[in-house]
């Protein structure tokens, strides 16, 4: 079976910047264990599944180690796909996740492409012992999401300057830790490292900005904010609070077009 695959780059416009994707998208679902292969085989932060069903598109997303419950950057990049490659003519798409619900992808101007996602539900909490060991460096303030911690440090440079010890994270309880800052040159900064899921350091990240969202947006007393993510690649983000969603948009560059054989 020959299966089409697409490589994005998300939230970037240059090629080996932001977060690489990989995009399928199916005539009807395969067997979970056979997506998670081909996960595994691309070896990417996240591989986005797709099969359209009426008006809207459902979708999963696969580590390479295991399914997530939601992805920014796949996401957005499985919209790139469509828009570009499918002749969808529509200005927005109507994605559908049984973990997440209805996310909406539209089609801007200049190359932008905003995801409109599900606020997370967060809540403030003393501390957790095992992720301040991991990481190094005490926060200033915890918050607990659906699936990540949210540590919040002073500055830019102690994010940049994290050293995480991957196996002890890895032991930890989460999905994955998001360490975020006021940024120096945009409203705040962030790192994502998710071992559990098999990825040490995530690129670029769409899914914590739900998290980030809230929190910067009542600190800053502000709904519209720009984002960094400090990884080695790097990739930016603008964002927009609207309370129970968050809109997040950014630009995509494709990297690779072609076939699996499965």
């Amino acid at each position: 079976m020959r299966l089409n695959l697409y490589q994005i780059d998300a939230f970037t416009d240059r090629i080996f910047g932001g977060n690489p994707a990989a995009v399928c998208i199916l005539d009807k679902w395969l067997d979970s264990a056979l997506m998670q292969q081909i996960a595994q085989e691309n070896n990417l932060a996240e591989t986005a599944f797709v099969v359209q069903n009426n008006a809207r598109f459902e979708i999963r997303w696969f580590t390479p180690e295991t399914e997530v419950a939601l992805c920014g950057h796949a996401t957005l990049a499985a919209a790139y796909a469509i828009f570009n490659y499918y002749g969808y003519s529509e200005d927005t798409i109507r994605f559908y996740s049984q973990k997440s619900g209805d996310l909406f992808v539209d089609k801007g101007n200049n190359g932008f492409i905003t995801l409109d996602f599900p606020s997370d539900d967060n809540v403030m909490i003393r501390g957790n012992d095992a992720i301040e060991k991991a990481l190094g460096w005490s926060p200033v303030k915890t918050i607990k999401g659906k699936t990540d911690y949210l540590l919040i440090y002073n500055s830019q440079a102690e994010i940049e300057a994290l050293m995480p010890n991957f196996h002890l994270l890895d032991q930890c309880d989460c999905r994955g830790v998001i360490v975020s800052a006021p940024g120096d040159k945009v409203d705040f900064v962030s790192r994502f490292f998710a071992p559990k899921c098999g990825i040490p350091e995530d690129p670029v990240t769409g899914s914590a900005h739900t998290t980030m969202a809230p929190y910067w947006a009542k600190v800053l007393g502000k709904t519209k904010m720009t984002a960094q993510q400090l990884s080695k690649r790097g990739g930016k983000l603008w964002i927009e609070y609207l309370g129970d969603r968050v809109k997040i948009s950014g630009k995509a560059v494709p990297y690779l077009i072609g076939e699996i054989e499965v």
